[in-house]
C-alpha cells in the first residue's frame, strides 16, 4: 500500500508585542530646558545683545532678545535714542546693551545709546575714508585750537589745521559753524581730529609735493606761526621768492614745518608759548625736508649768531660776572648772565646764557631763590657742549679757589 505523505504542521511562531516607551514628562524647569535644548542666558549690565524689534510706540520700544521676557527701551534711554529710532521699524534686527537685567517689574531694560555712539564712530570712519567735508560748530577755544561738536560728538581742530584766514583769529569761530575734514579717528582713546585748512586750502595742499621740490636745506623762508605745542612751533612758510609757481599751478603755495623746541633759541626753552603766539610772523631756516610727510624741519636759532662762539672770548676763566638765578635743581643753580643779543630781521632777541653753579660750589648754609641777583666767577666755558661752569663769588676769594 502506498503510504501517504505525512504533512508537517507549520511551527507556531510566538508573537511578541513591542512595548511603546513613553517619554518621561518633565517636572522641573531644568528638565524642560534639557529636553528642549534651550538655554537661558544670564544677562549682565552693559552686555551687548542682538534682537528683533517687535513693537514701537511713543512710550517704549520692545525688542525680542531671546530671553525669558522681551527687552524694552523706555524713559530716558528712549529720549537719548530718538535720533536712531527715526528710521527703525518692526522686524528690524538691532544691537542693544543691557541697562538693567531686571527691574522691580521683572522687565529687562535696554539701552541704545552705545549702539548709537558706535554708529557715529562708523560715520566718522567713513568720512575719513572718503575725504568728504562735514560741518561742525565751534564750542571752546584754547591755546591748542578749537573744540567742536558734530552729530552730538565732540572733536578737536588744532590751530595748525586752520587756513591762513583764521590764524591768530580763532575767536571768530566760537559758536560759529564751518566746514572741516576728518584727519584722525581713534575710538579707543575717544580722539576725533579735524582739519579746516583741508577744506579752505584744498588746492594748495594738493600741490604740497610740488612745492616741496622748490626748497632745500639752508633756504631762509618767511612764514607765520600756525600752532604751538609743548615740543615746538608749527610754521606755515612761503616759498622762496625766486621759486614761483609753474603756469597752471595754484597760487599761494606754502609748506608746513616744525621748529623743534631745541631749535627755537640758543638758550634753554622750557615753553615755546613764552616765545611765540599763533599768528606771529617769523623767519626760519630749512634744516631738513621730509618728503614722506611733506613737511619741513625748521630752525630759528640758526639764523642768530651763536653766542657760544663769543662767550669764550667774552668770559675768560676767572672773570667776575653778575647774573640772575633762573632755576634750581638738585645738582645746583642755573644763573642767566650777559646782556643778550639784539633782535635781527624780526628774530627774537636772546636773553643771555645760563651757566651752572654746581652744588659742590654752594656753601651748605646758602639758599638761593629764583630771580635773585648774584655775583659769580666764570670757571669754564665749553663752547662745544654749550656749557658754562660758574662758582659763587665770595666776599674774599681764597687763593687757589676753584
Amino acid at each position: 500500500m502506498p503510504t501517504k505523505p505525512i504533512k508537517s504542521k507549520p511551527a507556531k511562531v510566538k508573537k511578541t508585542s513591542a512595548k511603546k516607551t513613553v517619554g518621561t514628562v518633565p517636572t522641573t524647569m531644568d528638565a524642560l530646558l534639557k529636553k528642549t535644548g534651550y538655554a537661558l542666558r544670564g544677562l549682565k549690565r552693559g552686555q551687548k545683545v542682538k534682537g528683533i524689534v517687535t513693537d514701537i510706540n511713543a512710550r517704549l520700544v520692545t525688542i525680542d532678545i531671546g530671553a525669558k521676557t522681551e527687552g524694552i527701551v523706555t524713559d530716558k534711554e528712549l529720549e537719548l535714542s530718538r535720533e536712531m529710532l527715526s528710521g527703525l521699524k518692526i522686524g528690524d534686527g538691532i544691537e542693544a546693551y543691557i541697562y538693567n537685567p531686571e527691574n522691580e517689574r521683572g522687565q529687562i531694560l535696554l539701552s541704545l545709546k552705545q549702539t548709537l555712539l558706535n554708529k557715529r564712530w562708523e560715520y566718522f570712519d567713513e568720512l575719513l575714508k572718503t575725504g568728504e567735508a562735514v560741518r561742525v560748530k565751534g564750542l571752546e577755544i584754547n591755546k591748542g585750537g578749537i573744540i567742536v561738536k558734530v552729530a552730538a560728538v565732540r572733536g578737536f581742530v588744532p590751530a595748525s589745521q586752520f587756513g591762513r584766514q583764521y590764524l591768530g583769529r580763532l575767536e571768530e569761530l566760537q559758536n560759529q559753524s564751518f566746514d572741516v575734514k576728518v584727519i584722525e579717528v581713534n575710538r579707543k582713546n575717544n580722539r576725533l581730529i579735524f582739519s579746516e585748512k583741508a577744506v579752505s586750502e584744498k588746492a594748495a595742499l594738493a600741490h604740497q609735493a610740488e612745492a616741496l621740490k622748490k626748497v632745500k636745506p639752508g633756504d631762509v623762508l618767511a612764514g607765520v606761526v600756525s600752532g604751538i605745542m609743548p615740543f615746538g612751533v608749527f610754521v606755515r612758510a612761503d616759498l622762496p621768492a625766486e621759486a614761483p609757481a609753474k603756469a597752471g599751478a595754484t597760487k599761494d603755495l606754502f609748506l608746513e614745518g616744525l621748529v623743534h623746541i631745541s631749535e627755537i633759541s640758543w638758550e634753554k626753552v622750557d615753553n615755546p608759548a613764552n616765545h611765540y603766539k599763533v599768528g606771529d610772523q617769523v623767519k626760519v631756516k630749512v634744516i631738513g625736508v621730509d618728503v614722506k610727510s611733506t613737511r619741513l624741519h625748521l630752525s630759528v636759532k640758526q639764523l642768530l649768531a651763536d653766542p657760544w662762539l663769543e662767550l669764550v672770548k667774552k668770559y675768560p676763566e676767572g672773570k667776575k660776572v653778575k647774573g640772575r638765578i633762573t632755576r634750581l635743581a638738585a645738582f645746583g643753580a642755573f644763573v642767566n648772565i650777559g646782556d643778550g643779543l639784539p633782535a635781527q630781521s624780526g628774530l627774537p632777541a636772546q636773553s643771555g646764557i645760563d651757566g651752572l653753579i654746581h652744588i659742590s660750589k654752594i656753601p651748605s648754609d646758602k639758599e638761593f631763590k629764583v630771580g635773585e641777583e648774584i655775583e659769580c666767577f666764570v670757571e669754564k666755558v665749553d663752547a662745544q657742549h654749550r656749557r658754562m661752569s660758574l662758582s659763587l663769588a665770595l666776599i674774599k676769594k681764597p687763593v687757589g679757589y676753584k
